[in-house]
């Protein structure tokens, strides 16, 4: 019985100083699994917080899986997308535990001005899980076909997130 308390004590503590956002000063890194229409990919991001409430940050993404569409090859650039964020770390505004974060934001890509909706929960102060949902808001080619529509729609994105 006390080797049972003893081991819920000390995950106890390890849950009770994991914390999603620190706020400013704050480094996360994240790597995950892309999901859209057309194939499935990697992501990685990394946010710096700039404020209490504030970061910003930068993704990089490449579909793995896309090979051709409607008989074309698609090229490095068709697969992979780069863009800068800025992200409003809320978990704190809704009152949630210090290991959950809520962090809506917008980015500037490569191929559109877009929106984001994530999620954070750290297990231990140093390792957790994220999911996202990534939309465009404006397209700079208004009239995107086959592999154009590639990182230029709606992403989902879930994987592991790291105090940096």
């Amino acid at each position: 019985m006390k080797k049972i308390f003893t081991v819920i004590a000390v995950l106890s503590v390890a849950f009770a100083s994991a914390q999603a956002f620190k706020g400013k000063g704050d480094l996360k890194g994240q790597v995950g699994l892309t999901l859209q229409d057309g194939g499935t990919g990697i992501g990685i991001s990394t946010d710096f917080g700039m404020g209490e409430n504030m970061s910003f940050g930068i993704v990089a993404g490449y579909m793995l899986n896309a090979n051709e569409v409607a008989g074309v090859k698609t090229r490095f650039e068709d697969r992979a997308d780069l863009r800068v964020r800025f992200n409003a770390n809320i978990g704190n505004v809704l009152k949630l535990d210090e290991n959950m974060d809520v962090y809506p934001g917008l980015n500037l890509g490569l191929r559109n001005f877009g929106g984001h909706l994530g999620f954070r929960y750290f297990f231990t102060d140093g390792f957790g899980m994220f999911a996202e949902a990534n939309t465009p808001l404006a397209r700079y080619d208004t009239d995107v076909n086959g592999y154009e529509n590639y990182n230029n729609q709606f992403v989902f994105t879930i994987g592991a997130s790291f105090n940096l």
